[in-house]
């Protein structure tokens, strides 16, 4: 390897090092300190356990820690249930491909519009109340009934798997995309095995490894997560995580000592959910051991097939209604229980609340546009260095890569708010755009690492052969060839842009608004059309995102049919 070789190697990766790993661990260190009493900027300047007395003395502490683990850590584990019970079954087949093809854009939707679409739907007085009342349940007011913000977090839970669904679904949909993979269903047929004794004693055990790490990003996320919480969670108490963002924003600024040390509780909680996981899984294995190597074919399994497509349909229609309701509120200018459709709908309405929201939908668009084109940027030079210098993607770079998705985010939020704060940067939009950068670029690296280790490298080396040098061998081959992975991976970065509620409100301190902050807000108010205005609003971006990744190749390889078809 030459000296210029190892120069371009090293920048683009310090490069990933400095935006993945400077923030995580500055913040970690910035919710620390204070989480032991230092914070000189507000006149604490000695290290004492109060901030961690005066958070265990808090009423309702435990409960909301455990409904963090418990609502988290079942919503995960549904998830990967459904997808897996569901792939199992039908992997291969056309049912199989049509509903891939629902549940890929779902993956663009917000957690905040998913939220408040599901709360129209499943609330006392929702769609689905309203189309059984009055003539199947004699209601003509809505029922007396804590649906949503239940004590237990069942809300939330479904809140969360309706959403993490499409997530692990196109991760799994991903790991089956290697060679043999059909072979071995083949196989398994042939010996008598059914189609879930197959997927599950043959295939699981070679692609479980390669959604292992999102099912553990998935946990974290879930185990903490404020929007979905704040709209569909308990309030009496909260989970861990929405009370320690009240803390922090209370004019008390003591309580912020105290918030410190709650992200800490947050991130032991989260600890404590992804160890359980991994016990889970080594203590299912050693149960099924026996089951695995039992030469049972198990070849009535029509039941477990029906049930797996039963719920992943169910997902589909949920989060479908969701989003038609979400429209029809938008429009409604008045729509009273038990009416199943609005009585009257004005457009006008919509528009002039449009306008209204513009200012929050520019905001959103610029932090969208350039945390997206940042992190593909950042990916390609990353993904070409490494490939120059004949290295793949470590396990170490993959474990930095997803280190900010594993941490719970207000386990570092807090300490990277107090050193932006310290900098004079707090609700700088250069701020909230590092912010969303950590979450980003994760994604990205994620979306087009996979197609481009595909790419045939014959491109490549016929090219070199003809004298090209390797810019103009990115640029004129690779970077044509894939159009449409890079595309579809700058739409995935802008909808992960466009979701980030609690780098926003922390970062950009009220100063930036966004559609979501916004969305969030108006959730718990009294107007549905602005919280569905709002929440739609959010579906713009990713929307135009994955349109412009399926339309600009077709005109650009128009000529080129087999380019034209290529799927990235």
């Amino acid at each position: 390897m030459t000296i210029r070789q190892k120069r371009i190697v090293d920048v683009p990766t310090l490069l990933v090092i400095a935006l993945l790993g400077g923030p995580v661990l500055a913040g970690l260190a910035g919710t620390a300190l204070p989480a032991f009493g230092y914070l000189p900027v507000l006149g604490h300047e000695t290290v004492s356990l109060e901030p961690m007395r005066r958070l265990f003395e808090t009423p309702g502490l435990a409960k909301s820690a455990a409904l963090s683990f418990s609502t988290g850590l079942a919503a995960s584990l549904a998830s990967l249930a459904i997808v897996l019970v569901f792939t199992a079954g039908w992997s291969g087949t056309r049912t199989f491909r049509r509903l891939a093809r629902f549940l890929s854009p779902l993956l663009s939707v917000p957690h905040a519009a998913a939220a408040i679409g599901l709360a129209f739907l499943i609330a006392p007085s929702g769609f689905l109340v309203r189309l059984a009342s009055p003539w199947a349940t004699g209601w003509t007011r809505p029922p007396d009934v804590l649906i949503l913000n239940d004590p237990f977090g069942v809300a939330m839970t479904l809140g969360l798997v309706a959403k993490e669904v499409p997530f692990l679904f196109l991760m799994t949909l991903a790991a089956l995309n290697r060679p043999h993979i059909h072979d071995t269903y083949r196989a398994g047929a042939s010996l008598g095995y059914g189609r879930l004794a197959t997927f599950f004693k043959l295939i699981l055990p070679q692609i479980y490894p390669l959604i292992r790490l999102p099912m553990l990003a998935v946990i974290a996320y879930a185990t903490s997560v404020v929007d979905v919480a704040e709209i569909l969670g308990p309030a009496t108490p909260s989970p861990l995580a929405p009370r320690l963002v009240g803390w922090m924003n209370d004019p008390d600024l003591s309580l912020r000592l105290m918030a410190s040390a709650g992200a800490l509780l947050q991130l032991a909680v989260t600890t404590a959910a992804l160890l359980a996981y991994l016990g889970l899984e080594r203590l299912t294995v050693r149960l099924l051991r026996s089951r695995l190597f039992s030469g049972h074919r198990h070849a009535h399994d029509t039941s477990g097939r029906l049930a797996g497509l039963f719920l992943m349909l169910a997902v589909i229609l949920a989060m479908g209604l969701s989003l038609v309701l979400l429209g029809l509120w938008s429009l409604a200018r008045s729509w009273w229980f038990p009416a199943a459709l609005p009585q009257h709908l004005d457009v006008m309405r919509f528009a002039d609340m449009a306008v209204m929201g513009a200012p929050a939908l520019w905001a959103t668009l610029a932090l969208a546009v350039s945390a997206a084109g940042v992190a593909t940027a950042v990916t390609l030079w990353l993904l070409e260095a490494r490939d120059a210098a004949g290295r793949t993607t470590g396990a170490r770079l993959k474990a930095l890569v997803f280190l900010p998705l594993l941490l719970p985010q207000i386990g570092f939020l807090f300490g990277l708010q107090m050193l932006f704060l310290h900098a004079g940067l707090t609700g700088t939009f250069a701020a909230v755009l590092l912010a969303h950068l950590v979450f980003v670029l994760p994604y990205a690296v994620l979306a087009l690492s996979d197609p481009w280790a595909r790419l045939d490298p014959r491109y490549g080396k016929a090219a070199a052969s003809l004298g090209a040098s390797r810019a103009r061998i990115f640029w004129r081959i690779r970077l044509p060839l894939l159009l449409r992975p890079v595309l579809v991976t700058f739409a995935v970065a802008a909808a992960v842009s466009v979701g980030q509620y609690l780098p926003t409100l922390m970062i950009g301190a009220g100063r930036i608004v966004t559609v979501t902050t916004e969305s969030v807000a108006l959730a718990s108010g009294g107007s549905r059309q602005a919280a569905a205005l709002y929440a739609l609003l959010q579906l713009l971006i990713p929307l135009g995102g994955f349109v412009l990744a399926a339309l600009v190749p077709a005109l650009v390889h128009r000529n080129r049919a087999a380019m034209r078809l290529e799927r990235g």
